[in-house]
């Protein structure tokens, strides 16, 4: 019996997705035409023996996610539930694996995979679960490379090239250690619970010796990075699995679209139904695509490539759309260009209108490049990157919108390059 563990963090951790997370919790933003956390639960009821899903995070009993874990229990027929934290503070990343320690270990679990909502990846959790089975590491992780300068901005790993143990872990050193950075993505024992107990305990313990009430609320953060694999490497607990599949983060808009065109082209072998396909009378595609079943795309429209156009989404005569983003219920009047940028939900982007944005992508030519961590400021100007409208934005006809990013709810009447429309 296996189980699966999601954390999703809260609203004080979108901060870097705004404006898109105004609207829907960020694990459920819709990446190459499903739900950010989708794509992580599809890939854990693959896995024999799974048993129960559970989503841990700091998120307030939210409608949009009580109508996900229904119908993700309804497709997949596995129990999927959400266990709400409500302490003052967040516990960490592991910290509340800690907090609900029993309900992850009902049923006696011979194993549970943690996943952070932040990530993509193609999951290779049969695999993890392989070499956890034929070594019953308590602790094991799933590695990647990036090249030496990307590598100071992740978990580094120092490994055993022999038996993969891992011998030291720094998160985000300072000067350069291993190339093999932390995924996100794990497989525990329930014996490794233990260890996330002392460092609780010890918490505890500080506090109390503080005797300040203001640290209470802190008490049981567990950091499972620095707290628990930084201090167990090397004692033979800890084992990385090296994965030269498709990963990376999802921290802001911009590497949501990244993760989307990864997610697209893994959909040749996992899903290729969800991919468009040119038909006779419909629009041109280029690439890979993905549109929703209830859009409606004028057939002299062409699409692609990395695009998903999600529900209700009307897509006007001679529409050019590239690496993009269209989300439920916007609309494309005739001849607009939309390139490299998130159209919001109920959006509109008058005819011949302009919205494109710059790309941040990983080096091409690199294949340990990762995405670099964006900065939307150097020297108090806006960097250039992808565009973003917020939700219900109008753009009239016949306007340029560059590199910039419209908070919901505003109708422009004119050209922008470059700015945050408040």
């Amino acid at each position: 019996m296996l189980k699966a563990v999601i954390l999703i963090g809260g609203p004080q951790k979108g901060t870097r997705f705004r404006p898109l997370s105004f609207e829907v919790p960020k694990p459920l933003f819709p990446v190459a035409g499903v739900p950010m956390i989708q794509h992580h639960i599809e890939a854990c009821v693959q896995v024999p023996g799974m048993q129960e899903i559970l989503l841990i995070g700091f998120y307030q009993p939210d409608e949009s996610l009580m109508q996900f874990l229904e119908a993700a229990q309804q497709e997949f027929n596995l129990p999927v539930r959400c266990l709400y934290l409500q302490e003052f503070a967040p516990l960490g990343t592991g910290g509340g694996l800690y907090h609900f320690r029993d309900q992850i270990l009902a049923g006696g679990p011979e194993a549970f995979f943690v996943l952070n909502a932040d990530v993509c990846s193609d999951f290779p959790l049969s695999a993890m679960l392989d070499v956890h089975r034929r070594h019953c590491h308590p602790f094991l992780l799933l590695g990647t490379r990036a090249n030496r300068t990307q590598s100071l901005n992740y978990g580094c790993i120092v490994e055993n090239p022999q038996t993969h143990e891992v011998l030291h872990y720094v998160e985000k050193p300072s000067t350069f250690i291993s190339d093999i950075i932390n995924c996100g993505i794990y497989l525990f024992s329930p014996e490794a619970l233990t260890p996330l107990r002392d460092v609780f305990q010890r918490n505890q313990q500080e506090r109390q010796l503080e005797d300040s009430p203001s640290s209470w609320p802190g008490a049981g953060t567990i950091r499972l990075e620095q707290d628990v694999f930084s201090n167990l490497a090397g004692k033979g607990q800890i084992y990385v699995h090296i994965t030269e599949g498709i990963w990376s983060q999802i921290k802001s808009a911009g590497s949501a679209l990244y993760a989307s065109r990864l997610y697209l082209g893994q959909y040749q072998i996992t899903h290729p139904e969800r991919l468009a396909k040119h038909s006779p009378g419909g629009p041109r595609i280029r690439g890979n695509v993905y549109i929703h079943p209830t859009a409606k795309v004028a057939p002299s429209a062409v699409l692609g490539p990395n695009v998903s156009i999600g529900k209700g989404v009307t897509v006007g005569e001679g529409v050019r759309l590239r690496e993009s983003i269209v989300l439920h219920g916007a609309t494309l009047q005739e001849h607009t260009c939309v390139l490299h940028s998130i159209v919001g939900w109920g959006s509109t982007v008058g005819r011949w209108a302009r919205v494109e944005g710059t790309p941040n992508d990983p080096n091409p030519n690199d294949p340990r490049a990762r995405m670099d961590s964006e900065s939307l400021f150097k020297d108090g100007k806006l960097l250039p990157a992808i565009t973003i409208l917020g939700c219900r934005v109008r753009i009239p006809a016949e306007v340029l919108i560059l590199n910039s990013i419209v908070l919901p709810h505003k109708e422009l009447s004119r050209s922008f390059t470059n700015q945050i429309i408040l």
